[in-house]
């Protein structure tokens, strides 16, 4: 407890602030996006720059403290709190700069999506980012990041051009394809392993005009086989999430249709006119829509309106696949008509497109060339209930995989090594490997999905 106790020594080195267990803004600042977390970090230290970042992940390595890092907190396994430790906050860098004749964003990674959304949509730019508006841009980036406009213009690390990021040695770094090279391939989809990036520099693209919302019809095998078809063979410039779920009884949707089956799906189309009708025509053809919330819009719209005492628990199981072929889609139907949890959704997200003509070996992020990525979510009521339906989960899998097992590292639940390692493909976790003995040869950022520096 000697380094918590010297914690007080940070305040007059910070520009930004610490909040600890008395402070009244504690059990709010420690609060996640996802419930059934409950861990008390010892400080949380919101950085207000580079340097502070700096001098916090020095203190962390002298006094060997636990060290979290936070963007937006939408870690599902809790990865943004230390019990007991410290939190390397980013809530209060929120900075998006947008340079309108380069058609580039600086952005500070404590914002969130629909935060940078908003600031570029201003000017009608934009940029990839999840299907999510709280998450937040360090986070979501470093992953991968896959959102609305994925097959148009592919991951969000695909737009990154340059970034400032702290190493485990303290040093405040800014990289490029030529400045560091390495770390830079290395924090385009390998997660918070090699630092804390403070501040991005996006490629922007023109997203206005913008057509999509949630398009909401009735599920069947055939409907999931069709709408996939339909998806795939569409123009990349439209991106489909089509999340299969019983419908929630909410006021937009009919009382009739509430708790059957139906497809909720987020239909994205980048530009307008004739064009996006007849890109979307042929989805709305193949069954009644329940509910058509599919128009013109600014893009930063697309994010749905969010509860910020909503925290759900659940449980799930990313996967990137081959083929979405008609027994998968009977299989979605049978697991979901029987689903132990008191909630669960097969999301089914059709890639390639921009994301496949980016060569493998370009990011950390590499399986290019999969046709489609499935998250298997469930929720429910309390924490106990995670582990009695983990074993319908991996049937669940078992039945809908199709082609080599890989994953998305920002989806992986707490699965362990072995499931880590199947978000990159063998020579790309080696290289990796490499460059975290590199620049974290103590293994400093492990609050992560993490990538050890030796095997």
């Amino acid at each position: 407890m000697v380094a918590v106790r010297e914690i007080a020594a940070l305040r007059s080195s910070l520009t930004g602030e610490i909040i600890e267990p008395e402070d009244p803004r504690y059990d709010k600042a420690r609060s996640l996006f996802y419930g059934g977390i409950d861990k008390r970090p010892a400080a949380i230290l919101r950085v207000a720059n580079a340097q502070d970042a700096a001098r916090v992940i020095q203190y962390a390595r002298e006094t060997g403290v636990e060290l979290a890092v936070r963007s937006g907190g939408h870690s599902p396994v809790g990865s943004s709190l230390s019990d007991g430790g410290i939190v390397l906050d980013l809530h209060d860098m929120r900075r998006v700069e947008v340079d309108v004749a380069k058609r580039t964003a600086w952005a500070e990674t404590g914002a969130t999506a629909v935060e940078f959304a908003t600031a570029a949509g201003a000017h009608g730019l934009g940029v990839s980012f999840g299907d999510t508006g709280s998450v937040g841009v360090g986070g979501i980036t470093l992953g991968g990041g896959v959102g609305y406009l994925v097959r148009k213009h592919g991951l969000t690390i695909d737009n990154v051009i340059a970034a400032e990021i702290v190493t485990a040695d303290g040093a405040v770094r800014r990289i490029d394809a030529e400045h560091e090279p390495d770390l830079f391939w290395a924090i385009r989809g390998g997660g918070g392993n090699f630092g804390v990036a403070t501040r991005l520099h996006f490629r922007l693209h023109q997203v206005d005009p913008f057509v999509g919302g949630m398009l909401m019809q009735p599920a069947s095998a055939q409907f999931i086989h069709d709408f996939i078809a339909i998806s795939a063979a569409a123009p990349e410039e439209l991106t489909t999430i089509a999340n299969v779920m019983p419908a929630p009884p909410m006021p937009f949707v009919p009382a009739e249709w509430h708790n059957k089956l139906v497809a909720m799906s987020f239909v994205c189309y980048a530009g307008g006119g004739d064009a996006a009708e007849r890109a979307i025509a042929p989805l709305r053809k193949l069954a009644t829509p329940i509910v058509d919330m599919v128009k013109l819009m600014p893009y930063a719209q697309i994010y749905p309106p969010e509860d910020d005492s909503y925290h759900p628990i659940g449980t799930g199981r990313n996967m990137l696949v081959d083929a979405i072929d008609k027994r998968s889609a009977e299989s979605m139907i049978e697991y979901l008509s029987s689903s132990p949890a008191t909630f669960s959704v097969a999301q089914l997200r059709v890639m390639r497109g921009a994301v496949a003509r980016v060569p493998d070996d370009a990011t950390a992020y590499a399986h290019r060339r999969r046709f489609a990525m499935i998250n298997i979510g469930n929720l429910v009521q309390s924490v106990e209930e995670l582990t009695a339906i983990r074993p319908w989960v991996d049937s669940f899998e078992k039945a809908i995989q199709r082609g080599p097992e890989a994953a998305y590292v920002n989806f992986l639940m707490d699965e362990g090594p072995e499931r880590v390692r199947r978000a990159y493909p063998a020579g790309t976790y080696e290289r990796l490997m490499k460059v975290k003995r590199q620049y974290d040869p103590t293994n400093l950022f492990r609050l992560n999905q993490n990538i050890p520096p030796s095997a």
